[in-house]
């Protein structure tokens, strides 16, 4: 599998031959080029947090990081074992030049990625992603003491540092410093939690939510029985927190009397709960339900990418408040809520975005921002869920092989569907506004898949109109 360079990190499968994935020399590459990016952009001492999930290969690919920091002369601060958010926020509170995530998210356990971030802690845009990609793409190494380049050598080329220059290294846990900035925002009430006695199960696929989320829950008062908890980086089931892939999780929380039921992914940016009768609440509603207390506190804008639930912009209305869309990718929400002033943003796939907090999705305030809902309701979860508009999403994938006729494919949609709403802001969406349905194809910025989602009215409605697309598809991939 080739390397994939989007907004979303530099990502591969790890092992085999070079250039079937992210192999040790990709990573020194990337780790070297990031380090040369942060000298074009400030000229005196760099300091870069890390930090990785727990899947088998995260203590490897941190070591190549931290090592090749070092090496460019870049002072090294380990967070060790660490959420996305977490590494996130470390950033800004060490007052540091950027960040690497060693995380491939969702994906399975072979996949791993440099997630990189900026000095406010958020990943890198598409202009700064392309500045970093030229310059890794050059492999350009060379060595010397001075901060200036040698003799005619460009000074955007990477520079390995003498060993009077070498970076520092040091280890900091940031994790109970992420719980205490959550439990102490105005918009958590910890009392309310408390009181309510909730008991809750854990799915933490076995990375480092079964470390951060426990202590999170017993900070609220909340009882946490823990499934897949120990951060072994074996994922007991696919890490994505997809409904399919949650029925153990969804068998636990009937067994064990449980309140609810939380499953995180690997890095714990996305969130999707289970109802106290095993009933999904559905990852697409973790938004909405968040968005019904916050907008309720402080009314405002609301973003979210163009395949998130229809549902959010019901329940904005309902607040008198306006839901944007962006692209999909975390840095694209973040821009658009810059730019709409938004009180909060996130995606479709169960990521939250508090801005007051971070500019970041994090299921740990996401977590605390849905119990405080669910104490004021003083409801069930099966309850909560109902009291919003009902959608239902379908979500396929195309593999792309040797890719797709894209120009043949947008031209077909467009001719077929002129007479919807079409944007293509983000590959395509047919928007059939007066059905209440849409339908989005768009290539995956993580995978090397084509994505079709669609939400309807119904389940027939959603699956037709996805199987349409995803017919459409192959007809136009490329032999």
């Amino acid at each position: 599998m080739a390397l994939i360079t989007s907004i979303s990190g530099i990502r591969g499968t790890i092992g085999g031959s070079a250039g079937s994935g992210l192999t040790p020399p990709d990573i020194v590459k990337y780790s070297a080029a990031f380090a040369a990016w942060l000298k074009l952009h400030k000229q005196e001492r760099w300091r870069v947090v890390v930090g990785h999930d727990a899947r088998l290969s995260g203590n490897m690919v941190n070591r190549l990081v931290c090592g090749t920091l070092l090496g460019c002369g870049i002072d090294v601060v380990d967070a060790g074992l660490a959420s996305t958010p977490t590494v996130e926020m470390a950033v800004v509170w060490e007052g540091a030049d950027g960040g690497v995530v060693i995380t491939a998210s969702h994906n399975p356990g072979e996949w791993n990625a440099l997630k990189l971030l900026g000095p406010s802690g958020e990943f890198l845009n598409v202009q700064e992603s392309a500045e970093l990609l030229s310059l890794a793409e050059r492999e350009t190494f060379w060595y010397g003491s001075s901060l200036a380049p040698h003799a005619g050598v460009a000074s955007e080329q990477i520079r390995f540092a003498s060993v009077d220059q070498l970076g520092s290294y040091c280890q900091k846990d940031f994790t109970q410093q992420h719980i205490d900035a959550v439990i102490s925002h105005p918009l958590i009430d910890v009392e309310a939690i408390y009181r309510c006695g909730f008991r809750v199960a854990l799915d933490a696929i076995n990375s480092v939510g079964g470390v951060i989320v426990p202590r999170l829950l017993e900070n609220l008062g909340v009882a946490c029985v823990p499934l897949h908890c120990q951060p072994t980086g074996n994922f007991a089931h696919p890490p994505e927190p997809l409904p399919e892939h949650l029925q153990e999780l969804s068998q636990w929380v009937v067994r064990e009397k449980c309140d609810l039921g939380i499953a995180v992914d690997p890095d714990v940016d996305r969130l999707a709960m289970v109802c106290e009768d095993g009933t999904m609440f559905g990852e697409e509603y973790t938004l909405v339900a968040v968005a019904d207390y916050v907008l309720g506190k402080q009314r405002g804008n609301v973003v979210s990418n163009l395949s998130s639930t229809r549902a959010l912009t019901d329940v904005a209305a309902w607040h008198h408040c306006s839901r944007y869309a962006s692209a999909v990718g975390e840095v694209n929400v973040v821009e658009e809520m810059k730019l709409r002033n938004a009180v909060l943003g996130g995606e479709g796939n169960g990521g939250v975005i508090l801005p007051d907090l971070h500019y970041g999705r994090d299921a740990i305030i996401g977590i605390a921002l849905f119990l405080t809902h669910l104490a004021h309701q003083k409801m069930s979860c099966s309850q909560l869920r109902g009291r919003y508009p009902q959608y239902y999403m379908v979500k396929e994938r195309v593999e792309m092989g040797h890719g797709l006729d894209w120009d043949n494919l947008f031209a077909h949609l467009k001719e077929h569907y002129k007479s919807q709403t079409i944007s293509e802001l983000d590959g395509i969406k047919i928007d059939f506004e007066a059905e209440k349905k849409w339908v989005i194809l768009r290539a995956s910025n993580t995978e090397p898949v084509l994505r079709i989602y669609a939400e309807a009215l119904t389940m027939n409605e959603a699956q037709d109109i996805a199987q349409t697309l995803v017919n459409m598809a192959l007809l136009c991939k490329r032999p």
